[in-house]
C-alpha cells in the first residue's frame, strides 16, 4: 500500500469574489481619464477611499474605482514603467496584483493551505484598518492576495 500525503485545500466557494485588481499605469492623468471618463467608472473620494491607500490617493500616487459589480480597480503610479512592445501580439502585464476576498473566518485556514502546499508567500499577513490579507505567488510569480474584510 502506497500512502499518500493529504494536502489542505481551502473548500469550493471559499473565495467569493474577486475583491480588487491593482493595475501599474505610467500616466496617472491618462488612465484616470480612460477609466473614469470614458469608461464611466465610478471614481472613490472621501470616505469611499480605502483608509489604507488614503495618503497614496492624497499624493496623486493612486486611483481606485469600483465597477458596477462591485470590483475596485486600484491604479498605482509607476512613471518609469517600461513601455509595452510596439508588436500587439507580443504579451505582457501591467498588473499588479489580484486579490480575492474571503471569509474573515476562512482567513487563518488560507494561510495555513498556503503554507501546507509549499506557495511562495510575500512577507507576512497583513492587518489593516481595511482588513486582513496575505500575498503570494502563483505558479508563474503573479500576485495574488487572498483578502478578508475586518471582523
Amino acid at each position: 500500500m502506497i500512502a499518500t500525503r493529504s494536502i489542505s485545500t481551502l473548500p469550493t466557494g471559499a473565495l467569493r469574489r474577486i475583491h480588487h485588481i491593482a493595475l501599474n499605469v505610467s500616466d496617472m492623468q491618462a488612465s484616470r481619464h480612460f477609466y473614469g471618463t470614458i469608461l464611466g467608472l465610478h471614481e472613490l473620494t472621501g470616505t469611499e477611499i480605502p483608509t489604507s491607500l488614503t495618503e497614496l490617493v492624497r499624493q496623486g500616487r493612486v486611483a481606485n474605482f469600483r465597477t458596477p459589480d462591485g470590483t475596485v480597480l486600484d491604479l498605482f503610479g509607476e512613471p518609469d514603467l517600461s513601455p509595452p512592445s510596439p508588436d500587439l501580439t507580443q504579451q505582457f502585464t501591467r498588473a499588479n496584483h489580484l486579490a480575492f476576498d474571503i471569509a474573515p473566518d476562512l482567513f487563518e485556514l488560507a494561510v495555513q493551505v498556503l503554507h501546507d502546499n509549499g506557495v511562495k508567500i510575500d512577507g507576512e499577513p497583513v492587518t489593516r484598518a481595511t482588513g486582513r490579507g496575505v500575498y503570494c505567488y502563483d505558479p508563474d510569480g503573479f500576485i495574488v492576495e487572498l483578502r478578508c474584510d475586518p471582523q
